[in-house]
Order: structure tokens, then sequence, then C-alpha cells
């Protein structure tokens, strides 16, 4: 019976990165394990056949030869490497590294522990938060519900009951076999990588040593954050198998745009209209604040649209500082609409008490004149 194409096994392209890999691997691997299937031969097989192709795909120099040769670069006689390596071209060190592998065969692996270890890890999860720009400002302290494994109240996180050093890999977690020529290392089918065996396995958790459940967090969220921001809570991620490590869970924010503040890193923009007597008498305006106070501005004697006021300090808090951005108002003129006809009149003996707009004077007399000369 032919082999599975690797890619395949794993469900990933060609082109699948080295993250990419993992991943996929990490996905189906728990999805097959023995521990999750008590009894079923078809999910031992798929966990088999899953960890050789990763063991393949992860490593650039035998993925390099998979890619050429297919299942054939690691049979020997077979036009592989048995045959002449099949003109693969060891250069770069890559054949030194290869020999130190076979070496670590005879001599003995010191991370085989580290990497039983992590086996067993939980994988890492990813919350998004969204929050207001005033929760921004101030921090605010979030609750937020993630469905997640955590540890089997039954048995304590260990499985079940008569748990001991598993016989296959000797505790390692991972077992080596000969592959035409090479000696390859990979996870123990017998334990899934966590170097012990349970003889009876929790009726809660079906020897896993965690169950799917939704646990309530706290997370205090620092003033002067920005969309964006990642937090790291330690441990919060899923519940390793059997005992093993809790992942973590990371925090994405994403601040919420504001109908009355633009936020640009530190600094706030507001934009406030006011009235065309305003504009061309001067007088003030009162403009509210992030921190919810108020700002007293004068408005300068025939101001015209566009016209910006700096307020030092009172933009966005710097996340872990004592500084703090500023404020920029912008002025836009508002031209009244839906006159009366007292307003109308007041503005008509208003025009014909002469010009009064020296830029637009002088922008329409530019225009004439350069008609005039043209023609």
């Amino acid at each position: 019976m032919a082999k599975k194409d690797y890619y395949e096994t794993l469900g990933v392209s060609k082109t699948a990165t080295f993250a990419e890999i993992k991943s996929a691997y990490r996905c189906m691997a728990k999805k097959c394990h023995p521990d999750l299937h008590p009894g079923d031969a078809a999910a031992e097989v798929q966990f088999k056949e899953v960890n050789e192709a990763y063991e393949v795909l992860s490593d650039d120099q035998k993925r390099a030869a998979y890619d050429r040769f297919g299942h054939a670069a690691f049979d020997q006689g077979a036009g592989g490497f048995g045959n002449g390596f099949g003109g693969f071209n060891f250069t770069g060190g890559s054949f030194s590294d290869l020999f130190e592998e076979v070496f670590n065969g005879f001599m003995g692996n010191t991370r085989s522990r580290s990497q039983a270890e992590e086996n067993l890890r939980g994988d890492d999860i990813r919350y998004d938060l969204e929050i207001s720009l005033k929760e921004a400002f101030t921090g605010v302290k979030k609750k937020i519900d993630v469905s997640t494994f955590a540890v089997c109240d039954t048995c304590h996180g260990q499985g079940g009951t008569g748990v001991e050093t598993c016989s296959a890999c000797g505790g390692r977690g991972r077992v080596r076999r000969q592959n035409g020529f090479f000696l390859m290392e990979t996870v123990c089918p017998t334990c899934g990588g966590s170097g012990k065996t349970v003889k009876k396995p929790c009726d809660a958790c079906k020897g896993a040593g965690r169950v799917r459940q939704s646990k309530t967090l706290e997370v205090d969220i620092p003033a002067g954050v920005e969309t964006g921001v990642r937090m790291r809570l330690s441990g919060e991620g899923e519940a390793g198998l059997r005992g093993g490590a809790a992942g973590d869970l990371y925090l994405f924010v994403t601040v919420k745009e504001s109908k009355l503040f633009k936020r640009q890193d530190k600094n706030l923009y507001c934009t406030v209209p006011i009235p065309m007597t305003t504009a061309a008498l001067g007088g003030t305006i009162e403009i509210p604040t992030i921190d919810g106070e108020k700002e007293t501005i004068k408005i300068p004697a025939g101001t015209q649209s566009g016209y910006e006021v700096k307020l030092r300090g009172r933009g966005m808090p710097v996340l872990r500082s004592t500084a703090r951005g500023d404020l920029f108002v912008t002025v836009t003129v508002e031209i009244p609409t839906n006159l009366n006809k007292r307003q109308k009149e007041l503005l008509q003996a208003f025009e014909q008490e002469g010009k009064n707009s020296p830029k637009s004077t002088d922008f329409w007399d530019g225009i004439k004149k350069f008609f005039d000369e043209w023609v």
C-alpha cells in the first residue's frame, strides 16, 4: 500500500512555513492521540503517520530530500539515498549535522526530558479585547470569559490511576528508528510523548488529565494602551495533558474610535465648529477634554477655518509613564443656513459697506489679471 503524502497527512501546502507545519502537527496529534481514543487502532495508525510526517517536514534537510524524491528518499536501494544518495548533495555542513544526529542515537540525548515536557504543554490562547478610548485613557479592569482546557478535578490532572514509566520509550517520550539512511527520532506513539502510561484512564477526562470548560479572568488594562498592544498572561492558557505545564493567554487590545477625538500615538485631535459671528468678532468657546474636564479657548477676531490651538498635556497618557500627549483643536467656521428676512437684510447691508475679505479679493483679482493677459 502506497504511503500517504506527508503534506496531505498534516493538511498543509508544499510551501508551508515551519511555523505552519508545527501548528498543524500539534493540532493533528491531539485529535488522534491514543489516550483520547483507547482501543482505537485506526487512531493509533493515524497518530504514527502524523508523527512520521512531522519528523521529515520539520527538518530542512529531510524535507528537501522528500520534496525531490518523495518517500523513495528514505528507502534503501529504491533510487533514494540507498543508491548513491539519489543525486542529493550534502553541503554547507549539513552532512556533519546528520552524523551528529546519528551519534546522538548511540550516545543518548540530554534534552529528552524537556522534550517530553514540551509534548504535554497546553496550547496558548488568543483573546481579542475591545475597549473605549476613555478606558484606554484611565486604564480599566475587565472580566473576560475564556473557553479552554482546565485540569481535571476527578484525577487532578494525572489522567487516571496506575501511572508508570512508559516501557516503549523508557520515559524519554521519544523513540528512535532506522528509516533508510536516516536514524529518525519521533514522539513515542505509546505514551504520546509524556514518558508515562496510565493503566486505568480517568472516566471524566478519558485519560487526558484535562477537561473543556469556561473560566472567568479579571485582567488589568494599563492607561495608555493602543490598538495592537499584546499582553501575556502566563499560565492562563490551556492546561497541559496529564499534568503538563499550562500554555499562556495572549490578550490583543483594540481601542474603539471616539466620536469626538481622533488619536495619533499619544496626541488627540478634535475639530470644533464655531459660528461665523464668533469667527469674525472673536470670543471664547468651551470644549470637553478626555479626562472629563472643560477647557476654555480664546478665538481671535477674524479667525479662519483651519485655525489650530494646541493644549499641552491634555492628550493621552504614555504607556507606563507619567508623561501625557497634547490635544490639538482645529476650528471650522460654520456658514449660517435658512436665514430669515432680517438676517438676509443685515448681510446685504454688510456687503454694501465694502469688501472685507482680503484673501478672496486677492484671489479673484489674480484670476481676472490672468485671463486679461491670456486674451
